[in-house]
Parts: structure tokens; sequence; C-alpha cells
């Protein structure tokens, strides 16, 4: 065969001056993705696992959402800056998984994509300086509830109906509705096992059925898409797999009308979310239900409405080490829980079953400085011996855990299929403070998307019970303490604080001066949206009209900081003048 120099030459030609270049190439992917790959993603690839998420280095600046009143405006605004964000970013990476071939999911709630593909891409990827870091998929179980016979809690007939239920008596939701509050005006929600919406217990709440029809477009999402037990996949309307979701979402809203009166806002509505194939779930079907319930979809997942998200979600689920879980592959949840929370919706999260150790709040999204994590106590006001205590050891925040406490040692709720049943566990408490937040809110509808000041009238206005634990130095008589956290709920006593001291309309302002928060500890921050780097004067006045503060501040991006931490604890009166521009109001100094 006669050899063609010609063609020869072009080929040694080729391999001398780009095979250096493809092989450095080969090198910087590697590098980076050595740098940027969890530990646990590369166990993963190594054992036949192909799915990532890639997470940006770009992530969108809610912090403005503060600066709105309502939570219709702070939705709105998170949801534009999110959207904004993901859509600048992302494209260039779908025409290369496009290319590839491959199966992916985008996110806008956390700017990141989840990819199912292998460990080439997934080098590629990572040379990508837009690409924070890659994470592994892990899987998120549902807490597993605890027998109450373990407790000693003798069994309830799953037939018989016991009126109203204990916890929600203990806690004082009944006097509550004899104040005219039930949770009118207000969205529950929660992301579980999936809902049994046709219960009698939880159907006439369902914001999806008016009495005659359902419509479960803008109320239902299911991020189960293969696989889903008895419900199948992608179901296209209510359906639990399971019974956890069920029961809890019957302690939020359940009142069948025959007696059988198990949830503590019988007059809120609710939507849900199904994250679990038959109480297991990963990172991508709980994003995919916290980004659906921040704007929530019809059923083709178009027309994403953020006016249409709940005031509260209650989540009751976690993921331990065992499941995969460490500080080093959750830092994209914790963004979810962050900008949800920045949207004005209020994030209560179950502490997790792992006690009676200290150190037990362990999981996300209960170890989350953003989410309103719930402890268990029983019905004799003593800490339930499996709910988890603090401080957060496991990524070395120490921060004090759980934020409160509520009944969670043999609650009776409704169970699939019509029935009731009793399970303890904080899965059954949290579902307390969901209601008791939907409860609060018909009380002060102004509160709506105020969700510091929510969390911080639940944990003022929360009974201090007495434990003997002492965890990593908070003792049974500081408050709050790593045991029971601010102490156990009292809806009660919180509604009456609004009334009495704060007023049910305080929270919103005809002047577009807004002051928050109440109560306050170190600082009150005033907004004024309209006046920007010029000089505001600001007075604080005690209960017999004496001037303890008055100062003129140039405030900074339309926000005033007034000191207030040598201020004694107490009621006190407020003057905001802003060129001309007066706002006056009260509020608490703890």
């Amino acid at each position: 065969m006669k050899l063609n120099y010609s063609l020869f030459l072009k080929q040694v030609v080729f391999l001398f001056l780009f095979c250096p270049a493809i092989g450095s190439l080969a090198q910087n992917n590697e590098k980076a993705f050595l740098e940027k790959a969890k530990p646990d993603l590369i166990r993963d690839f190594n054992n036949g696992k192909n799915e990532f998420w890639i997470l940006f280095n770009e992530q969108a600046d809610v912090s403005g959402a503060y600066l709105l009143n309502t939570k219709e405006e702070k939705g709105e605004y998170v949801y534009q800056k999110l959207t904004s964000t993901a859509d600048r970013v992302q494209p260039v990476f779908y025409s290369l998984l496009d290319k590839k071939g491959v199966e992916y999911q985008t996110y806008w709630i956390v700017n990141a994509i989840y990819v199912k593909g292998d460990i080439e891409l997934a080098k590629e990827i990572a040379a990508y300086p837009e690409v924070k870091e890659l994470l592994p998929n892990v899987k998120i179980v549902a807490e597993k509830t605890i027998d109450p016979a373990e407790e000693g809690i003798a069994k309830q007939d799953a037939t018989s109906v016991n009126a109203i239920e204990w916890g929600l008596t203990k806690v004082k939701a009944p006097s509550v509705w004899a104040l005219g509050y039930k949770g009118q005006g207000v969205v529950i929600s929660g992301h579980d096992t999936g809902y049994d919406w046709n219960h009698a217990a939880i159907k006439k709440a369902y914001r999806g059925w008016n009495g005659s029809t359902a419509d479960h477009n803008f109320n239902w999402h299911d991020a189960v898409h293969s696989g889903g037990g008895s419900c199948g996949a992608n179901s296209k309307q209510p359906c639990d797999d399971q019974q956890h979701g069920t029961h809890t979402m019957g302690t939020m809203v359940g009142d069948d009308g025959a007696g059988n009166q198990v949830g503590m806002a019988p007059s809120a509505k609710w939507i849900g979310c199904r994250n679990m194939n038959v109480g297991a779930g990963t990172p991508a079907t709980y994003i995919e239900c916290f980004q659906w319930l921040l704007a929530p979809t019809d059923l083709n997942n178009q027309n994403p409405t953020p006016s249409k998200a709940p005031h509260v979600i209650n989540n009751s689920w976690g993921c331990d080490a065992a499941e995969g879980c460490n500080t080093s592959n959750f830092s994209n949840m914790e963004t979810v829980v962050k900008n949800l929370v920045a949207a004005g919706v209020v994030v209560v999260v179950s502490a997790g079953n792992s006690g009676s150790g200290c150190n037990t709040v362990e999981t996300p999204a209960a170890i989350f400085e953003a989410s309103f994590t719930v402890g268990s106590t029983t019905s004799s006001d003593d800490m339930s011996s499996f709910s988890s205590r603090g401080n957060v050891k496991i990524d070395g925040s120490n921060r004090i855990k759980p934020n409160v406490s509520a009944p969670g040692s043999g609650v009776r709720s409704s169970v699939p299929g019509g029935g009731y049943s009793s399970m303890s566990g904080t899965s059954m408490a949290g579902p307390h403070v969901a209601g008791a937040v939907a409860l609060l809110i018909s009380a002060a509808p102004g509160l709506a998307g105020k969700v510091d000041s929510i969390e911080s009238i639940l944990q003022k206005t929360a009974v201090h019970i007495t434990t003997t634990q002492t965890c990593n130095g908070t003792s049974p008589s500081t408050f709050p303490n790593n045991t029971v956290g601010h102490g156990r709920i009292d809806i009660l006593a919180a509604v009456n604080y609004v009334i009495s001291v704060l007023g049910t309309d305080d929270y919103s302002s005809s002047t577009g001066i807004v002051v928050y928060p109440s109560p306050a500890t170190d600082k009150l921050f005033a907004i004024v949206e309209s006046i920007k780097d010029k000089p505001v004067s600001a007075s604080i006045y005690n209960t017999t009209g004496q001037v303890v503060f008055n100062n003129t501040i140039l405030q900074n991006h339309h926000t005033l900081e007034i000191p207030v931490s040598d201020l004694p604890a107490g009621v006190y009166m407020y003057s905001i003048n802003a060129e001309g521009l007066i706002h006056n109001g009260k509020f608490v100094k703890e």
C-alpha cells in the first residue's frame, strides 16, 4: 500500500500541536472535579451512581424583600429575583446537557441543576468558573413515628370520637376559636408523603375543593416522578402512598364535623406537595416541592403564581448521616429555606426523634437558623424522651434548638381511608405549631409575611415548662434552652398578646414607613422606601411619655437602625419623621 505522506504529515502536526492541549484540558477538568465535587459524590460515582447537583456561585440576593411590607410583595419580589438569576446563569449549561443527551432538572429557588450523568460529564461541568460545587443527591426520609405504646401511652380506639384532641386543648386552641379565630384567610401547606384529600377530616379545608367540585391546579403538586407506591407517579390529585402526610395535615386543619376535632386551625385552607416515594425522598424531590410552594403552578407545571403561596409550611422529615447527609452536601437546601423565609413564608420543621441525648438536632432542615424548629412534649408537659435536643453541633454553629415545643406524644389524627390513628413523634408536634401560625395570622392579618414577628411572638408567649436536663451549658431554668427551646407554645397567650399589646393592625403602614420587629431585642429597624441618604429623626417614648431616645440619623439604603439594647423591657411608643412624613406606633422591648 502506498503511504500518503501528505496525510501522514498532517496527522503528525495535529498530534504535536493539539494532543498536549487535550491532555491539559483533561487534567484541568480532573483538578476542578476534585476541588468542587464533595467526597460523598466521588464515592457515589465509584459505586456506579450517576446523578449529581450543579450548584452555581451566583445566588440571588433577595434581601430587598425585607424592605417590603406585605406577603404578596415579598413573594413576587423573591420570585423575580430568583428566576432572573437562574435565567441569566443556566442557559449555557442547558445547551451542553442537551448535546450530551442526559436527563436533567432545572431549579430557580436555588440556582442549581440536578443532572443524571456520568463522572466524565461531572468533570467537564466542574471546570466551568460559574460552578461552585457538585453535590450528591442523598436519600431523605420521613421522620419515623413512635408507637405510643413504647411511651406507655394507651392506644386509643381508632374508631372512637375523642372530641377535641388533648394537644389542641393543651395549647389552648379552643379558647382562640371562641374568640372567633379559626385560621380563616390563611393557607397552610406541607410537603410530605402526600394527602388523602377525600378524608372527611381535611376535605372541606382543601383549597381545591369548593364544596361540590375539585380543582387541583395551584393546590397540589407531585414531585414523585417514578414509583409512587399505591398512588403511582405524577399523581394529578392529592394522594398519600403511606400515611404520615395525612396524619400531619389532620393536626393542622382536621375537623370532620362529626366530633373528630383533631386540627388546630379548622377554618384555614391547605395545599400540598408529595416529596416522598413511599416514605423516602431526595433533595431533588424536596427542593422541587419547596419551589412549587413558593410559586404554585397548574397541573401542567405552568403559570407559577407567588400570590398563591402558603403562609406556613410544615416539614416533618429529615436526613441523617445514615442516609448520606452531612454538612458538606446540604448547602442548597439551606439556601432554599432562607429564600422562602424572605418571601414571607414560615418554615416549621420537626426537630427529629433522636433524643433524649444532647446534640441530637442534627439533620436538615431542623438545624438551619431560618427554620422554626419544634420539639415534642407529653400530655403532662414533660419533654418526650425521643425528642431531639440541641445544641446544633453538626455544622459548628452551636445554635440553640429547638425554637419551641408542642404536643407530640400520643397524638390522634387522620390517616388514609377515612380512619384515625395515634402516633408519637416531633412529626406530630410540628403541625401544632404550623396550625398556631394560622390562628395567629387570622387574629392579626397584618402579621402575614412577617416571619420574624410571628416566630418572636410564639417564642415570647410560650409556657416555660420545667425539665431537669442541661445540654451544653443551658440550664433547665434558662430560656431558651436546648431541651424545650423557648417553651411549649400557648396560642391563646400569643393571640392575647397581639390583640392587647400590639393591636391587630400595627403591622401595616399607610405612610409607607415600616418599623420592625416587635418584640425587639437589640435594634429596631425603620424602613423608609421613598427616602434614601437623607436625615431621618427617630424618637422613642416610654409609657409615661418620657423621651428615652431621640436622634437624627442618616439612613443607608432606606433602612434606619435604632439601638434599643439599653432600654428596659416593656412597651414603648415611637415616632419616625422622614422629611415631614411621620409614622407613629408602638413596640415591645424584650
